[in-house]
């Protein structure tokens, strides 16, 4: 018997006469300290989840879900960790983890039916239900008190770039944030057109209207041979041809976009030499040429859907067919803080929008540029699954209430997990009750009663302090983020439960 107590100690030589139960007992102790790990990440994470919550830190399974539904990223972790917390007393109770990860996906199964009965299906058409669930989202996010602002700028911008009558989902890369640093975020806007945050570079021309637009990949400077090379003058007027052909160079490049009708010209940064040179500069302002350089690479392709230009490669395919067309492209100033360059009003525009986000320094931009994605990620959950939820705690105790009577029908040790696995996803209630300053055991015990005498869309107010029907509050989510949440948490769960060692990399 006194080999069995020194396991711990002998587990790290494993030679000793307690060797064998060291080895069996390894495979336990590796599920519990992942367990316990996992458990601590997701216990830090609980403080942060609903409207009341501290600030978000985040890990792999909230990236799966910001993948997949765009929010729930909270939620997802926090479930994970109280499921974690069943596991890990199934386990010290003697449940084999196989048994356990099969209840849990039988589990989930089950809870997929129930999310999908209780959700209400949503139209498009209806923006009041959008905006609703756009401004729930902004709820838990610092930028929360501007949500009347954002919720329907979200809104606006996915509605713009898709068809609602055929659309499956949303190309999030349609619509372009742009930060700018000055102002608040109130000076925030949706441009349906193209917004750049570089300046114009000749000061003579800074408004355009019935604007011709080329988009140019090659460089408006003398050519530069292959590898390195030096040419000695000797003369001057040998300096004097070199110059001028240089001259005649430049001024048949700048003819050539001119003949083409193109009145805006933008070009691409290049890093082998200077995009564009001071006399080339000089002449495309003489023929009233607005120029915009430094324009990414990775911007090319958002650029020319927007305005229905093709970039140009070289000088000879510069015609007026590759040209974007657009009533209006002006430099505009935004009381002191800097300038842009818009671009609005694109006769052959592709579906795409560009949203410009201010703020008085690069927290807010950055906090406001998630709440926007987040609000956007919302709404394209809606797209790809056109069913709405309530919020505030309902699914996840009606799913609890649902669970308990499911495992009633189930036998032995599986009716066993199931029912801890019910019980796993109170915390979600239980954790906004205490983040919101309520009583966690009394709220979440009201709750089940109402859930059980079938009050579906009974959920936690956190603005009101207490219980009410969550739906009448407006406090909605897409059916997406529940089903998504719930499905990655228990799969993260059952991906952890099969790991039974270790190897130590150096």
């Amino acid at each position: 018997m006194p080999e069995i107590m020194a396991v711990p100690k002998a587990s790290s030589g494993g030679h000793n006469k307690g060797g064998a139960y060291v080895d069996r007992d390894k495979p336990a102790q590796i599920r519990f300290s992942n367990i316990s790990a996992a458990k601590a990440v997701a216990d830090a994470i609980r403080t942060s989840l609903g409207p009341k919550g501290m600030d978000k830190m985040l890990v792999e399974l909230s990236k799966a879900q910001d993948i997949e539904a765009g929010d729930g990223t909270t939620s997802v972790v926090v479930i994970a960790g109280a499921l974690l917390d069943a596991c890990s007393k199934l386990l010290q109770k003697g449940i084999h983890p196989t048994i356990i990860s099969e209840s849990f996906q039988k589990a989930v199964d089950k809870g997929v039916e129930v999310l999908t009965a209780m959700s209400r299906p949503v139209a498009l058409s209806d923006r009041e239900t959008l905006l609703n669930s756009a401004t729930t989202s902004l709820c838990s996010k610092v930028v929360s008190q501007y949500s009347s602002l954002l919720a329907p700028m979200s809104v606006d911008a996915v509605m713009r770039v898709i068809d609602p009558a055929t659309a499956t989902s949303v190309d999030l890369q349609d619509i372009k944030i742009i930060k700018k640093l000055g102002g608040t975020i109130d000076d925030c806007e949706l441009v349906d057109g193209l917004v750049l945050t570089q300046r114009v570079a000749n000061t003579g021309v800074t408004r355009v209207e019935k604007a011709k637009i080329g988009l140019i990949q090659f460089c408006l400077s003398p050519p530069k041979t292959d590898m390195d090379n030096q040419i000695v003058v000797s003369d001057y007027a040998q300096m004097d041809r070199v110059l001028r052909e240089e001259r005649a160079y430049i001024l048949n490049l700048v003819k050539q976009i001119k003949k083409a009708g193109c009145n805006v010209l933008l070009i691409q940064k290049s890093i082998l030499r200077d995009a564009l040179s001071d006399l080339a500069l000089h002449f495309l302002n003489k023929m009233k040429i607005m120029v915009v350089k430094e324009i990414e690479r990775e911007d090319i392709e958002f650029i020319c859907k927007t305005i229905g230009t093709k970039p140009i490669a070289h000088i000879d395919h510069f015609t007026a067919e590759m040209l974007g067309t657009a009533e209006l492209a002006e430099e505009v100033s935004l009381d002191g803080s800097g300038k842009l360059v818009k671009i609005t009003g694109c006769t052959s525009p592709g579906k795409t929008v560009s949203i410009v986000v201010r703020g008085s320094n690069k927290l807010v931009i950055e906090e406001a540029e998630r709440s926007i994605h987040d609000a956007l990620c919302v709404i394209r959950c809606l797209v790809k699954k056109r069913a709405l939820i309530a919020g505030g705690g309902a699914p996840e105790i009606e799913l609890a209430v649902h669970l308990a009577e499911y495992s009633r029908s189930l036998a032995g040790m599986e009716a066993y997990c199931v029912r801890a696995y019910a019980d796993a996803l109170e915390v979600i209630p239980s954790t906004l009750a205490e983040n919101a300053g309520l009583n966690p055991i009394s709220t979440v015990t009201e709750l089940r009663n109402r859930h059980a005498h079938g009050d579906k869309m009974a959920g936690i107010n956190v603005r009101k302090g207490g219980i009410s029907n969550i739906l009448e509050e407006l406090v909605v989510q897409p059916l997406l983020v529940s089903i998504s949440a719930l499905t990655l948490a228990t799969e993260t769960v059952r991906s952890i439960l099969k790991i039974d060692d270790v190897v130590n990399t150096r």
